[in-house]
């Protein structure tokens, strides 16, 4: 349902009829919207990576949110963690097939903010 704004006498405006649920863009936007999201995604693009090379390919992120992010996208299927039983043990992450399918909007926007002006 499409939610449409109505104005009352007094020249308020309000939105009626609107959907209760989020739409296909709020909802895709809670999941890969965060800040890094995109970019751990992208960084997992060509195989495992282990959280310490991952925390440096992202650079400004902490590695505490790095680790939340993670949680978050493993939660919803995109990232799968895997802990290597080696001395000292170490943890990879890796892009789902799930996750891969969100490389091709992520490539886009890519395109379309290389084509942005600087500033």
């Amino acid at each position: 349902m499409r939610a449409r704004v109505v104005e009352d006498d007094r020249g308020r405006r309000e939105a009626r009829d609107a959907c209760l649920e989020p739409c296909p863009i709020e909802r895709g936007m809670r999941i890969i919207g965060g800040k890094w999201t995109g970019s751990i995604l992208w960084h997992l693009k060509d195989g495992p990576v282990r959280f310490n090379d991952l925390a440096r390919m992202i650079g400004g992120a902490s590695k505490k949110m790095i680790t939340e992010r993670l949680r978050q996208l493993e939660g919803h299927g995109l990232v799968r963690r895997e802990v290597i039983d080696s001395a000292p043990i170490s943890v990879t992450y890796e892009i789902t097939d799930l996750g891969r399918t969100a490389l091709g909007f992520l490539d886009e926007l890519r395109t379309w903010s290389e084509g942005l002006p600087q500033g």
